[in-house]
C-alpha cells in the first residue's frame, strides 16, 4: 500500500510517521488485504489536532475517517478507529450478502461539478439582477466519477464508507438512476424516479 503522511502547518515527528505506518498496515491487512493507497493529513485547529484519513481500497471502495484530539497521536487513533469500523462493516456486509453469481456491470462514467453562485456579490448585493435572473453559477471544479449499478443497501454502504452526503447510482432492481442522501435529521433519504 502506498501511504502518504502530511501535515498542514504542522511538523510531523518520525515517531508519529512510524505510528501511522504501523497502524495503517495493521488495519488494512486485517480488513482489506489489497488497499491501494492512503493519505493521512494532520492539521491544528486552535488547541487540538485533527487527522483526516482517505483510504482507497480495491474495487472502487473509498473510505474516509476523521479524528480530533489534544495531540496528533490520539487524533490519528480516533480517525483510524473510524476507518477500522467502516472497513469491518463493509467486510461483514460483503460476507453476509453472499454475492450473486451474475457478473456486475461496469460503472458508467459521470462528471461531478462544484459550482460557485455568481448571483450574490461579496456584500450580499444582487449585482443589479432581478431575483429570477440571479440563477447563475460558475464551475470551479470538475472531477470524473463512476455511477455504479448497486442495490439501495449497497449504495448506502458506499456512501457511508466514502463519508459522502449524496450518492447517485443505477438501481439493480429497475435499472433507473437513483440517489441516496443523508438528511439533516441524520436519516437516509432515497430518490427513486421509477417508484
Amino acid at each position: 500500500m502506498q501511504l502518504k503522511v502530511s501535515g498542514k502547518q504542522v511538523d510531523l515527528s518520525d515517531a508519529l510517521r512510524v505510528h501511522v505506518t504501523r497502524n495503517m498496515d495493521t488495519i488494512t491487512n486485517k480488513y482489506f488485504d489489497h488497499a491501494l493507497e492512503a493519505n493521512v493529513t494532520f492539521s491544528k485547529a486552535r488547541s487540538f489536532f485533527t487527522c483526516d484519513i482517505n483510504l482507497h481500497a480495491g474495487r472502487g471502495v473509498t473510505v474516509r475517517g476523521e479524528g480530533e484530539a489534544a495531540d496528533a497521536h490520539a487524533a490519528f487513533d480516533d480517525a483510524a478507529e473510524h476507518i477500522a469500523k467502516r472497513l469491518r462493516r463493509y467486510r461483514q456486509r460483503v460476507n453476509d450478502h453472499a454475492r450473486d453469481v451474475t457478473p456486475r456491470a461496469k460503472p458508467e462514467a459521470g462528471r461531478r461539478y462544484i459550482l460557485r453562485d455568481d448571483a450574490a456579490a461579496p456584500n450580499g448585493e444582487t449585482n443589479g439582477h432581478a431575483e429570477s435572473e440571479s440563477l447563475s453559477a460558475t464551475i470551479i471544479a470538475e472531477t470524473e466519477t463512476a455511477i455504479e449499478t448497486l442495490s439501495v443497501r449497497d449504495a448506502v454502504m458506499h456512501m457511508d464508507l466514502a463519508f459522502q452526503q449524496t450518492l447517485m447510482f443505477r438501481n439493480t432492481k429497475n435499472g433507473e438512476l437513483n440517489v441516496v442522501y443523508r438528511r439533516s435529521d441524520g436519516h437516509i433519504g432515497w430518490i427513486n424516479p421509477g417508484g
